[in-house]
């Protein structure tokens, strides 16, 4: 466990940065990012080359004892390259390329940019990578940040037209794909394909998630480009990326796969009130940040990555991007950080080291004030570091890998297609994953969050939010471990082609669950349905369905047990052996509930723990965080096994305790 900070030697005097350093070692930081944005000062002009700054900025650090997360610069090409090659940009679904003036400005599919990627990244690898203090890399910097991984310029098209190629080898196959027939929609030759924009109506769907497919699989390409030259030039160094919060717009996996680390930037108040919570949740978490948030992306993250993962930008106060920009209470720049430990970070990072006063984010706060001095953030990860030294003395093993007996499948493709196919203009896939989760989060669970293909042996639970294309052996490797079973509505509705199955969804998921969905319906925001719940222990005999109900056929129904109907008597909730299927998607508490009986049939205890505490297990040691406005006290625990905090833990608060 340590501690970093992203800092920017080019925008500071140089007589600062020896006093930056020393203060940075003083303050507990290990390690350092810089450079993700600094290509006009390295390459001023076309193979003018200016080392010399950034040579006295990496010795600097380097003779303070701080390690150097180098970072290749091609989230900002320079003004001079976009001159010169005109076809970097991107271009919108307007058809208009999209300027230069800010950042991200570049198409993953334009030759021109990736030739001139690979020089600059060649030219940093060369010069950095056997320097004593570059520890580690970072390639690019938040891929499709801005909307950015979707271009449909003419390279883009040319590129998509070869993809397709490959995908379905002959344009007849693609045709009967497609399903081309409808609408006298059908293709002579590859060539004929345009991309899926600015049509009369809705562009074919299938045509739409190819193209979706096709551009995440050009970040993938773009990324292993330049993890194969830091590789060649920086051999035993690992390599890195910074994901953001919740992005969906391109497969993670398939990056992560060429990763040592995968890493993310946890800004939890930007969060809640960008995303779809609603008003009574970001006024009650305003300066808090929604409880499972973090932990979500934490676990997603933590999923795929090889080593330990990184938090490469952690919020230390006010952000600038979001709608409103409030302060975190203090306490929870400490909560976050230790939040991301308890789910086993590697580090965390603290975006920045001072707030900048010029440019667009001068509004963002840093460890310290633009005229620097130590803000809020940077006492709290002082504290954070002294509590780190702590931990370590306490000769506990604090960040051991503890295998969660729940995993939760998480798909990119999912989202891709549901916003295609929405059939309902709220049915939103990264929320309802999110509320699985945080259901069984509530429930005291730690919680793996893993891919469609991962192995899925030793757990006791699987849950499956909404996954309308599965895997071909998915069935069989369900089946096969032996956990309790949870899938949510619409899983197997989709072929990989986007048609529906030819024995109706469940489609693939058939043999497993011998079910037939016949009808579906999407319900406005305004509309719930009435669920009847059959035997309930805890006392909830009824709750609500929203956004969507699938109406089922059983094969066999006596080898059924109807667990929940809705209000009209049609199945909510049918179980068949291990395995249990939500026909809708049910309100926080009720799917709290199920979860819950769920959880104890696969021989969990859930230990209810309301919405604003939270626990986590790592290693030798239970953390609990307590995001509410009250103190809470751990019952049972002796304070003598405490390593942070004590059994009574303040408002935004953290303690953790050596578990027997």
């Amino acid at each position: 466990m340590r501690l970093g900070v992203c800092y920017y030697p080019e925008h500071w005097p140089e007589s600062m940065w020896k006093d930056d350093a020393r203060r940075m070692k003083a303050l507990g930081i290990e390690q350092v990012r810089i450079a993700e944005f600094a290509w006009s000062r390295m390459e001023p002009s076309p193979g003018e080359y200016d080392w010399a700054w950034l040579d006295r900025a990496v010795d600097v650090l380097g003779d303070a004892g701080l390690q150097v997360v180098m970072c290749t610069p091609t989230a900002t090409p320079p003004k001079w390259l976009i001159d010169r090659h005109p076809d970097i940009l991107p271009v919108g679904a307007d058809g208009r390329p999209r300027a230069f003036g800010s950042r991200r400005h570049y198409d993953f599919s334009s030759p021109s940019y990736f030739e001139a990627s690979r020089k600059i990244c060649t030219a940093v690898a060369e010069r950095y990578g056997k320097h004593p203090a570059v520890a580690y890399w970072q390639t690019d910097n938040e891929f499709g940040c801005h909307n950015t991984v979707v271009s449909y310029s003419p390279a883009a098209v040319e590129r998509f037209r070869g993809w397709l190629k490959d995908r379905y080898q002959t344009i007849d196959a693609l045709n009967r794909a497609w399903g081309t027939v409808f609408w006298s929609m059908e293709y002579r030759s590859f060539d004929e394909i345009d991309a899926p924009i600015a049509t009369v109506t809705e562009a074919h769907p299938s045509h739409r998630l190819d193209y979706r497919r096709f551009a995440s699989d050009e970040v993938a390409r773009y990324n292993r480009m330049q993890v194969e030259i830091i590789r060649a030039h920086s051999p035993g160094r690992p390599v890195a990326h910074n994901f953001m919060q919740l992005f969906t717009e391109f497969d993670h996996y398939k990056v992560a796969r060429d990763l040592d680390v995968a890493t993310w930037d946890s800004y939890p108040l930007g969060a809640l009130e960008e995303q779809w919570y609603a008003p009574e949740i970001k006024a009650k978490f305003l300066r808090t940040g929604h409880p499972d948030f973090a932990s979500f992306n934490h676990d997603v993250y933590r999923g795929m990555s090889k080593l330990p993962f990184w938090v490469m930008e952690q919020q230390p106060g006010p952000v600038n991007w979001a709608h409103w920009n409030p302060a975190p209470l203090p306490g929870m720049v400490r909560l976050w950080s230790w939040e991301a430990f308890a789910h086993g970070a590697g580090c965390v990072s603290y975006f920045r080291w001072r707030q900048a006063p010029f440019a667009q984010e001068q509004m963002h706060a840093g460890l310290n004030t633009p005229d620097n001095r130590l803000d809020i953030g940077g006492s709290e990860a002082e504290r954070v570091a002294h509590e780190i030294a702590q931990v370590s003395s306490a000769a506990v093993d604090a960040n051991a890998n503890v295998r969660s007996k729940i995993a939760l499948i998480y798909d990119y493709e999912a989202k891709w297609l549901f916003e295609i196919h929405p059939q309902g203009a709220d049915f939103h896939y990264p929320r309802f994953a999110f509320e699985y989760y945080s259901a069984l989060r509530s429930l005291g669970f730690d919680v793996d969050v893993i891919p469609a293909d991962a192995p899925l042996d030793g757990y006791a639970m699987i849950v499956v939010p909404p996954l309308p294309v599965v895997p071909g052996d998915f069935a069989v490797r369900l089946a096969a471990s032996g956990a309790q079973i949870v899938l949510g509505p619409r899983t197997g509705s989709k072929t990989a082609d986007l048609q529906i199955p030819a024995n109706l969804p469940p489609g693939a998921l058939a043999s497993l669950l011998p079910v037939r969905v016949w009808r579906v319906e999407s319900m406005r925001p305004n509309v719930t349905e009435a669920v009847h719940v059959n035997g309930a222990s805890d006392g909830l005999r009824e709750g609500q369905a929203r956004h969507w109900r699938d109406l089922i056929d059983a094969a066999d129904e006596r080898s059924f047990g109807v667990r929940a109907r809705f209000a009209d008597g049609h199945p909510a909730y049918v179980q068949h052996g291990s395995v249990h299927y939500f026909a809708s998607l049910f309100d926080d508490r009720l799917t709290e509930s199920l979860f819950a009986r769920i959880a104890t049939e696969a021989g969990l205890k859930p230990t209810p723990l309301g919405d604003s505490l939270r626990i986590s297990r790592r290693g030798q040691l239970t953390y609990v965080f307590n995001y509410a406005n009250t103190r809470h006290v751990i019952e049972g625990v002796d304070a003598s096994r405490f390593v942070i905090g004590a059994p009574e833990v303040e408002p935004q608060g953290v303690a953790a305790y050596r578990t027997e």
